[in-house]
């Protein structure tokens, strides 16, 4: 079975437990997931929702990264489904995974994985603030 298990990009809401399930394996001791989530504010701005959008190739700069991974770490398996469209607060945006034997394994892959994620990959968020404001974040 592939090291990376699911990669996606979707307008519809994420759901945690086909991550987790997606990664599961009979030899792992340990399993990170990461849940990112709409928060209600940013930089001391108060946030209504956000949009998220996403260059045609985003989801093969994420499974670019998750193999990318999974060959740098001892894991046995990595996954990452990332958000688009309009969110609320509170609303799952991104969802990365990894498991391998040992639980310090499976931290450090995880944290690679989402930052590498939220550094290279195509997806801009688009941030609607409570006054009324606007913002867009990851633009070039």
């Amino acid at each position: 079975m592939s090291v990376v298990r699911l990669v996606d990009v979707r307008e519809v809401p994420l759901d945690p437990a086909e991550v987790l399930d997606a990664v599961r394996d009979a030899e792992g001791g340990g399993l990170d997931l990461f849940v990112g989530l709409v928060r209600d504010h940013d930089h001391g701005r108060g946030v209504s929702r956000l949009e998220y959008s996403a260059h045609p190739t985003a989801a093969a700069t994420i499974r670019e990264v998750a193999e990318e991974v999974a060959a740098e770490f001892d894991v046995l398996a990595v996954a990452a489904v990332h958000r688009t469209g309009m969110l609320e607060i509170g609303d799952v945006a991104v969802v990365t995974a990894a498991v391998a034997a040992h639980r310090g394994q499976a931290f450090d892959a995880n944290r690679a994985l989402i930052d590498r994620l939220k550094q290279r990959t195509p997806i801009w968020k688009h941030q609607l603030f409570a006054d009324g404001d606007e913002e867009w974040v990851g633009t070039p």
